[in-house]
């Protein structure tokens, strides 16, 4: 294989990993970002930005990570 082959196979692995933990860290946080939240804003679904991550779209988004991250380090190894 060549350099620019195992590089943006490495690169691969690192954007899965990266997604993967990302994700799972923003569920992790969930409860300490709720606390400080003020009511009047837990109350208004229209806020364009999110102050607690979406759980739904956070496990989706970790899975994908994980799936890309041990697709690229089985590509690695062969």
């Amino acid at each position: 294989m060549d350099f620019y082959g195992q590089v943006m196979q490495e690169l691969v692995v690192a954007l899965g990993g990266a997604l993967f933990v990302a994700n799972v860290l923003a569920l992790a946080r969930r409860k300490s970002d709720q606390k400080s939240v003020p009511t009047r804003a837990r109350n208004n679904t229209k806020a364009a930005d999110y102050v607690v991550a979406p759980v739904a779209r956070s496990v989706t988004y970790a899975l994908i990570g994980l799936v890309v991250m041990i697709w690229g380090i089985a590509s690695v190894l062969n």
